[in-house]
């Protein structure tokens, strides 16, 4: 039987190290009671008599104390001391990240509160989200296509009814974003050529209890569980930009590093957003943070390309002449052919900018070490100094894209120094640009930028307020504009406020927002209501921005979650406890729970808090929302319209 196990479990790589079976590995997931191992345990039936009981109800138990023996013989595996091959990342537990299997449902973004029961902030935040881990077991149907509902076109007359879905239609959609982005997987997949998101920063300071004070591991699970199918998302040349400040920011890295490889990595911008002198502080703050960060991943490096700032490419430096007073003297050297001008053979003269005088550059810093002309002054110029002596010109020929089949390189003119020059003429590709007037010069994308002024104004950008949601659309601008054209498709999926959302729409690109709070009809609709009739706040300026266009308003269709929405506004345990009996009678119910197990006088005791947290966790999560699949039960009442629609958005002919 040891070779025969060793066969079934080596079919599965998770078992592997290095591609050998790993003891230690196997024996932890045993203690575990992993999923994956039992099944594959299971598919054999010899080995299953030998590691399982059979109940009378024909329920096999898995017998872990036997197989841990099993293990333990040294004639089965090697004796192996390492648990994992050695490697850095992320770990929670007793496990890399990597391989978490779990799932963080709901998301608390900086506008969620995290208690119930509260007074002071009451007015403000009426909603209440607990942080849900789930394991593999109970989200079999989770990620499944959902339906869509509620369907609404805005444009500049006003809302009207959805008639059909376009290619290049705008969409905002009101649903748990995890479950929303898999439902976006069929139509979207590979189209998406920019992200951005501005996620919860986990710090759990903001100006009042906030929810975004994850534990720290299931804070690292959220965001993988999201990242993961946003980059399946991204079309090949794509990008994405993840918004952070310093408490999670190194964390978060290596996260990326995992799930889009070290080597898609681009820049990290620092964005100061308040100033040192005006923001609040205290006596006893010793440290004040100035800095954000965005960090920014490609899909694949090797087919993203940034767009470059650009400068207009003039003629501004082409200034020089140099006039040749005797025939020279011509040598190979090198390999190459040479034309030598002593002191007093050569003359250089400054003239008006034109496209046929000459450009001088310093043949010093990183020109000499690295580049082509700088390897030519190396070993053409330098070698003949003593020789020649100084102030000598070296026409180089078969070199250069000016078309003169040569460039000039002159050493140092005094003995004590050690520079020397290279004149070239105009790239001829060059000449025609500006001829034709296309000439730009690239620059770098710099990975600093101060937009505290933009952050001290931004409340009624938008004309919507939603202060610590909000980023400013100037600074969204810039991000957009390295990596998108009018026309391609940004996704955010933390939608907030809509600043990204509205951003795009004023820069005429195609948009996917997210959002499930309550405030997404009050924030993000207004707000890019707003923008379609002209909104002149931002950026409008800058874009020269009049109003115009439209997007679809679309709900991922409730089942329980209208029931966790009830539990969220219930506002006394009177109403809880009614909740809670009918829970009990629910086909909603968690399998985990055996209502006989509810106890109402139990239930009676907690606080109102702990009351609404236990009736969210009662609620199995498979059943949060319909699946496309159950679209015909007649239990939903999906209209025809609504079925059309949704048959329209997964691609499918009903």
């Amino acid at each position: 039987m040891k070779q025969e196990l060793e066969q079934l479990l080596a079919q599965n790589d998770t078992f592997m190290v290095e591609g050998v079976l790993n003891k230690n590995k196997l024996a932890e997931f045993a203690r575990q009671y992993n999923p994956e191992l039992l099944n594959i345990l299971m598919s054999n039936d010899k080995i299953s008599k030998y590691f399982f009981s059979t109940l009378d109800t024909g329920v096999l138990v898995f017998k872990k104390d036997v197989f841990l023996q099993f293990l333990n013989n040294k004639e089965f595996l090697p004796d192996s001391f390492t648990a994992y091959k050695t490697k850095i990342g992320l770990a929670t537990g007793d496990k890399y990240l990597s391989e978490n299997q779990e799932v963080v449902l709901n998301f608390p973004y900086k506008d969620c509160v995290l208690e119930g029961g509260q007074t002071k902030d009451d007015a403000k935040r009426q909603e209440i989200f607990f942080n849900e881990t789930l394991a593999p077991t109970e989200i079999n149907r989770l990620l499944d296509d959902k339906v869509l509902t509620n369907f609404k076109r805005y444009d500049e007359t006003g809302e009207h009814e959805v008639d059909e879905l376009n290619d290049t239609d705008n969409l905002i959609i009101k649903g748990n974003n995890l479950i929303a982005l898999h439902s976006l997987k069929k139509r979207f997949v590979g189209k998406v050529k920019l992200i951005y998101i501005d996620p919860p920063y986990n710090t759990g300071s903001d100006s009042f209890n906030y929810n975004d004070n994850f534990n720290h591991s299931t804070w690292l699970t959220f965001m993988k569980n999201r990242l993961e199918v946003a980059r399946e998302l991204l079309a090949n040349d794509g990008a994405i930009y993840v918004s952070i400040d310093d408490k999670e920011q190194a964390y978060l890295k290596v996260l990326m590093n995992e799930v889009f490889g070290k080597e898609n990595f681009l820049t990290q911008f620092n964005f100061q957003v308040r100033y040192a002198d005006k923001s609040i502080a205290t006596e006893t703050m010793a440290f004040k943070p100035l800095i954000e960060y965005t960090l920014m991943y490609a899909k694949d490096f090797t087919h993203f390309k940034a767009n470059q700032p650009t400068v207009p490419y003039t003629d501004d430096k082409f200034v020089w002449e140099i006039r040749e007073m005797t025939d020279g003297r011509i040598e190979e050297i090198a390999g190459n052919k040479v034309g030598i001008f002593k002191k007093g053979e050569w003359e250089l003269v400054r003239v008006e900018s034109n496209l046929n005088a000459l450009k001088e550059t310093w043949i010093s810093g990183s020109i000499y070490s690295k580049m082509s002309y700088g390897q030519v002054y190396q070993k053409i110029v330098e070698p003949r100094v003593e020789l020649d002596g100084n102030g000598t010109l070296y026409k180089v020929y078969g070199r250069g894209e000016d078309g003169l089949g040569y460039r000039y390189y002159a050493n140092p003119q005094k003995a004590n120094a050690n520079r020397g020059k290279m004149y070239s003429g105009m790239p001829l590709e060059r000449k025609e640009e500006i001829q034709n007037g296309t000439a730009v010069k690239y620059l770098p994308i710099v990975n600093f930028a101060d937009f505290a002024g933009d952050f001290g104004n931004i409340r009624h950008e938008g004309g919507v307020a939603l202060n610590s949601g909000k980023k400013p659309e100037k600074l969204l601008k810039m991000l957009l504009e390295y990596v998108t054209l009018e026309g391609d498709l940004v996704l955010d999926f933390f939608g907030g406020s809509g600043s990204t959302a509205a951003t795009a729409h004023k820069m005429n690109r195609q948009y996917i927002s997210i959002e499930q709070m309550y405030y997404i009809e009050d924030k993000i609709v207004e707000r890019l209501n707003n923008v379609i009739q002209g909104d002149a706040t931002g950026i409008s300026k800058d874009v020269n921005w009049t109003g115009g266009g439209s997007f679809v308003y679309a709900e991922l269709k409730n089942d329980a979650h209208d029931f966790k929405n009830t539990i969220v506004e219930a506002t006394s345990t009177g109403t809880l406890l009614e909740l809670f009996e009918r829970a009990k009678k629910s086909s909603f119910l968690s399998y985990r729970i055996d209502p006989k197990k509810l106890k109402t006088s139990e239930f009676e005791k907690l606080s109102l808090a702990e009351q609404k947290q236990l009736l969210s966790e009662l609620v199995d999560n498979n059943n949060l929302y319909v699946n496309y699949s159950d679209i015909d039960d007649s239990d939903y009442q999906i209209s025809a319209d609504d079925k059309r629609l949704n048959h329209a958005f997964y691609g499918k002919e009903k």
